[in-house]
């Protein structure tokens, strides 16, 4: 069957085209994954010798950027992780995204990332299929790992982490990413394509995105309800495969539903919390105690709705919130870089949250765990 182009999305794909052209590249993605500051953090000896800086949740791969590059814009490339002491990076695959999106409501009619998959020069299979510009996105970190001359490995199971733990003890510039998806929409209906997705290499999925899909209801969704009879089925075989459920962005429905239906493993990939930010992004006291009972890990965000701050204070503050309600053992970094936000700074000014955290009362080794410790310790016992 013929895909039939409406004379609007005609335009809009002409319009992003001469945008594109006239302006290089890297137009978008410098005009969307911005910083609030560019922090000199000067010498934190402390942060140089933690052994496991992690972060749970980088949307890098959505844009044409160059990894082995540094940038003066974005937030995350290989030079910056390695000149911040950062060891492991998860990656994250936005394969649609709706126009005027909020946090409020969104219909699944429209997608953004079509157009950018095209203004880009992403292959065509991608500007149409969010499976084939999920998988054109992965293929890309795989690339990077190849290229990289073994300063970067793409991780996918137990045995890949431990051998990374060992290997960085004696070369700290190597570092290692794993992938996630965020929403699972696009699997395009079809139960097997787990199986494709987890081949792959991914390893933890976000049930759904800003819009409810086939699966699973969004908390920016129009209906926001919970799991469907397919997303039910999608829980079973993600268990099967230990393929970890992240319950960013799942409405509450859904969320009740997940913790009903599974004892296996859960993290929260990138959020903040109501009790210190206030809105329906957020989890609820009683959605952390929950994923607190089940060992799981919550990821603290740097953008404003998540922490209702814009530095590294307002991020440590709701960490703080998290462990004292769970332990801290259970929380980590979520920053959610490069996810078309504005983060409090790129990935250089993580030292400045460990010196929050110490300033709040938390020692040596509560700090090591909630820059980097915890991610590692939980996927150590999670992954396949």
């Amino acid at each position: 069957m013929k895909r039939k182009i409406s004379y609007g999305f005609l335009t809009v794909l002409i319009l992003s085209a001469i945008v594109f052209f006239t302006f290089g590249p890297g137009y978008f993605d410098k005009s969307m994954n911005k910083v609030t500051s560019s922090p000199h953090v000067g010498s934190f000896p402390d942060y140089d010798s933690l052994p496991f800086v992690a972060d749970l949740h980088c949307d890098m791969l959505l844009w044409n950027r160059d990894f082995f590059d540094q940038h003066d814009y974005g937030h995350v490339d290989l030079p910056r992780m390695q000149s911040a002491n950062m060891a492991f990076q998860a990656f994250t695959i936005v394969s649609k995204t709706p126009r005027g999106i909020n946090i409020e409501s969104n219909s699944a009619e429209t997608d953004q990332i079509g157009l950018l998959s095209f203004v880009q020069l992403r292959p065509p299979s991608s500007w149409f299929s969010i499976k084939a510009r999920a998988l054109h996105q992965i293929g890309q970190l795989h690339d990077f790992a190849f290229k990289s001359d073994g300063q970067f490995r793409v991780v996918k199971s137990k045995s890949d982490l431990e051998k990374f733990v060992a290997d960085r003890k004696t070369n700290s510039r190597i570092t290692a990413g794993m992938i996630g998806l965020e929403g699972a929409h696009c699997l395009e209906n079809d139960l097997n394509n787990l199986d494709v997705f987890y081949e792959q290499g991914v390893r933890f999925i976000g049930l759904a995105h800003f819009f409810d899909n086939e699966w699973a209801g969004s908390a920016h969704g129009l209906a926001k309800g919970g799991l469907t009879d397919a997303g039910k089925k999608l829980l079973k075989k993600m268990d099967s495969l230990h393929i970890m459920i992240d319950l960013s962005h799942a409405s509450a429905a859904t969320i009740d539903d997940v913790f009903k239906l599974t004892s296996g493993p859960l993290l929260v990939s990138h959020t903040g919390v109501r009790g210190m930010c206030n809105n329906q992004r957020n989890l609820s006291d009683e959605q952390i105690h929950e994923i607190g009972r089940r060992n799981g890990l919550i990821g603290i965000g740097l953008w404003e709705t998540a922490v209702c701050g814009t530095d590294a204070l307002a991020t440590a503050r709701s960490m703080k919130y998290v462990a004292d309600l769970i332990g801290v053992e259970k929380v980590c970094l979520g920053s959610d870089y490069d996810g078309a936000i504005t983060a409090h700074f790129d990935l250089r000014g993580l030292p400045l949250i460990m010196d929050e955290l110490k300033k709040l009362g938390f020692n040596k080794k509560e700090v090591e765990g909630m820059m980097g410790g915890n991610v590692r310790d939980f996927m150590l016992r999670n992954l396949p």
